[in-house]
């Protein structure tokens, strides 16, 4: 009979156990991909900012190519908004939670 208990008693602690480590890898990886989101995000914002300050270099800040890039990086904006509810100011460095960017801020450049 105690072989049968003591079997037992293993075969629930091995289950158990795996419980706990499929929970922690399942779990744990969450965080790690909506940081990875973030960092995408961010990427993204910045690049399309960099793209708009190179237009108005090139071509001036009312140029049909500074228009296409403040569209990008309107559009840039929004894929952060409608996919984090906040978005990345390049200028400022920091992220926004409120949806108050201006498609002209920096036209006063």
């Amino acid at each position: 009979m105690k072989l049968q208990t003591g079997g037992k008693k293993f075969f629930g602690k091995a289950i158990l156990a795996g419980a706990a480590l499929a929970g922690l890898l399942a779990f744990g990886a969450v965080p790690r991909a909506s940081a990875d989101d973030y960092d995408a995000c961010q990427r993204r914002v910045a690049r399309a900012d960099h793209k708009l300050h190179e237009a108005a270099e090139r071509h001036g800040w009312n140029s049909r190519q500074a228009d296409h890039a403040r569209h990008e990086l309107r559009e840039a904006r929004e894929r952060c908004w409608n996919e984090r509810h906040r978005w990345w100011d390049e200028d400022g460095h920091r992220w926004h939670t409120d949806r108050d960017w201006d498609d002209h801020d920096h036209d006063r450049h």
